[in-house]
């Protein structure tokens, strides 16, 4: 009788595991295409297609350890102009309603001060589904890259 409780445990477990990875594959699909979408708005100098991402209480932390929420985050990205962005190695993982992006970032343009930049950077964003079914992202942090 063990035996047979054993193998039906196992057998379910097995069944949530395929059920689970393939509700994380179109949610990883759906944060990376975010993530996307946030890379285009730097790409475009066009903070209006990032707006949408951010939750209203994000904290974002830049590489020079600077802390915005939503509002400040914007005004930043509307005053600064990107000669090129690019993302690298980005992946995403599923928990849930929760979802953690790493990646790397390679950017040059001229900040919000008006002065020169070259960014080598990773980056972490966490995203949560909100009530509306939505997703955002609760909070960004990147880490300058030594070179």
């Amino acid at each position: 009788m063990k035996k047979t409780w054993i193998w039906l445990l196992l057998a379910l477990l097995s069944l949530a595991s395929i059920a689970g990875s393939q509700t994380g594959g179109s949610t990883e699909k759906a944060v990376a295409a975010l993530e996307q979408q946030w890379l285009q708005g730097q790409k475009t100098n066009n903070p209006d297609l990032v707006a949408p991402l951010l939750a209203d209480k994000i904290a974002v932390t830049e590489a020079d350890g600077k802390v915005y929420d939503k509002d400040g985050t914007l005004a930043i990205y509307k005053k600064t102009k990107w000669d090129s962005a690019e993302y690298e190695d980005v992946k995403v993982t599923v928990f849930g309603d929760t979802a953690i992006a790493t990646g790397g970032f390679k950017g040059k343009g001229t900040d919000a001060m008006g002065k020169p930049f070259d960014n080598n950077e990773r980056w972490t964003d966490t995203w949560m589904k909100m009530p509306s079914g939505k997703w955002q992202c609760v909070a960004s942090h990147a880490t300058p890259i030594k070179m």
